[in-house]
């Protein structure tokens, strides 16, 4: 998936809240809160793939 979406906070509180929004609204976390070298917390995610379509039954 090309598609990424970042959280980056000051805190790791912070990036728990925005990575849990961001699954809220449909996105699928790829990497879970991790402390970065420049003092910042980083999250990432993915929208959720599409659920396949239901097959109707042949009549």
């Amino acid at each position: 998936m090309a598609i990424r979406a970042s959280v980056q906070a000051d805190s790791e509180d912070e990036c728990v809240e925005g990575l849990a929004r961001l699954v809220d609204a449909g996105f699928v976390p790829i990497m879970m809160p991790r402390y970065m070298i420049d003092g910042r917390w980083l999250a990432r995610a993915v929208p959720s793939p599409q659920p396949a379509q239901p097959v109707k039954p042949a009549e």
